[in-house]
């Protein structure tokens, strides 16, 4: 195995293009050391993007918005008053990634690229609108993370492409948003279903709305269905009734040891309508 420990993300690019055999990027470390210590994988290529400046920065943009390193811990975003007084629905989704120990090296990038259709992190990035910077041999792109995953263990990104960072929108005003998710146990588990919510109020009326919902597919899904549901409401009873059917609507799960296909598709609409709820609330504030 051949370590890299770049200096810029250019030459990580270059590496990891010239690379023929099995190439792993270390950020948090969280999946990749797993892996390795486990036999799981044994990359050819190691390439550490810790030492890349900018990675662990998180930064305040002229629009409002935030830009997160890649290498940000979920420990560093729990910290980040300004950040989780914005998009807190984004910050408790990472939060609920593994144990506090965990929490100090695992980072969005990572969880992100992991490619699990139950990673808490990614249904609070899709339903705040987020995107990811990509670099590879052909260029700088910026796309949308709903765009990442591909599947279970999968991405979109192509041969020596990395992300660079992941930048969030302005939050704006009487804007709010939340992160829900049901697991067997009460921590350190895998979601069976997680529900995202992201919403803007004009007044007592939902004007804007972006639903996601996560482990009900193999990939997290944005389900237009949902937030139309409630655009144009006050978030009463008849909204909430409409949008729980749309949840469960879009829900295409399987049935598997954690939960069957019937209980993820009704917890779908459970989960969506108690964070519709909580996004609106905060959005009051």
């Amino acid at each position: 195995m051949r370590y890299h420990a770049p200096a810029t993300f250019e030459e990580a690019v270059s590496i990891a293009a010239g690379a023929s055999g099995v190439t792993r990027f270390l950020a948090g470390g969280t999946d990749v050391l797993v892996q390795l210590r486990s036999g799981l994988v044994t990359p050819d290529d190691l390439i550490d993007l810790k030492k890349i400046p900018g990675t662990g920065d998180i930064t305040r943009l002229e629009d409002g918005g935030w830009r997160i390193g890649v290498a940000v811990s979920g420990a560093e975003l729990g910290a980040h008053q300004a950040l989780v007084a914005d998009w807190p629905g984004v910050v408790e989704g990472m939060e609920l990634v593994g144990s506090t120990q965990v929490q100090g090296r695992a980072t969005l990038t990572g969880n992100l690229c992991n490619g699990s259709p139950a990673a808490d992190s990614v249904p609070g990035l899709v339903a705040a609108g987020a995107n990811v910077t990509v670099q590879g041999p052909k260029g700088t792109r910026d796309i949308a993370v709903e765009a990442i995953p591909a599947g279970p263990g999968k991405t979109t990104l192509a041969p020596g492409e990395i992300i660079t960072a992941i930048t969030l929108p302005p939050r704006g005003k009487h804007a709010g948003d939340a992160y829900l998710r049901f697991i067997p146990r009460t921590e350190m588990d895998i979601a069976v279903v997680g529900c995202a919510v992201s919403l803007v109020r004009d007044g007592d009326r939902v004007v804007s709305a972006r639903v996601a919902l996560g482990a009900v597919a193999p990939t997290v899904l944005l389900v237009d269905a949902c937030a139309k549901a409630i655009e144009g409401t006050t978030l009463d009873e008849a909204a909430l009734a409409a949008l729980t059917r749309a949840a469960e609507a879009a829900a295409k799960p399987i049935s598997d040891k954690r939960g069957t296909k019937e209980f993820r598709i009704e917890v779908a609409g459970v989960l969506a309508r108690r964070a519709a709820v909580i996004a609106y609330e905060r959005a009051g504030k």
